[in-house]
């Protein structure tokens, strides 16, 4: 750096005739510089050494958190689905709601399987249905929709399905 402020660099040929001038930093902004500096280092040391906080501490007590406000629903894949009027009205709100996106309105799908032909993937049994809605197919982009339907809703949503592939036929 140039004792002399205002001194020109002679750069100005190699950058289009942009002229630098070797001026020193601003002392405001060196006592800044060097405040953010220690106090960087300052926080470096009390998180990870004096205070013992870290990241998987605090995401393991927010998921501690999270399940003891929200507990897991274990819902059974396997237990039995009654068709009745009333189940399949609710079944067709519940699946107007969440299925209509992959599988379509009329149930022929789009991105999901067709509902209401004779060939399924993944069985065409009520239990079967209500299995694979359940589980999901993640590998193929079905969500689990057992913890999010909840056990009434999806013995609803399979009692439509159910109707629909009969009256399909």
């Amino acid at each position: 750096m140039s004792k002399l402020p205002d001194e020109l660099l002679g750069h100005g040929a190699d950058n289009d005739g942009i002229e630098e001038y070797d001026n020193p930093l601003p002392k405001w902004w060196l006592g800044l510089f060097a405040i953010c500096v220690v106090w960087g280092v300052g926080y470096a040391v009390d998180y990870h050494f004096i205070s013992g906080r870290s990241q998987a501490a605090s995401y393991e007590a927010e998921v501690a958190a999270a399940e003891a406000r929200w507990p897991k629903q274990e819902i059974a894949a396997d237990a039995t689905v009654t068709v009745t009027a009333d189940a399949i009205t609710a079944g067709k709100a519940v699946y107007d709601a969440n299925c209509v996106a992959c599988h379509m309105a009329d149930l022929t799908g789009g991105i999901g399987p067709n509902l209401v032909d004779d060939e399924w993937i993944h069985g065409g049994s009520p239990e079967e249905i209500r299995a694979t809605i359940v589980k999901g197919v993640p590998e193929k982009g079905m969500l689990t929709w057992g913890p999010i339907l909840g056990d009434a809703k999806i013995n609803q949503v399979t009692a439509y399905i159910v109707d629909a592939h009969k009256k399909a036929k």
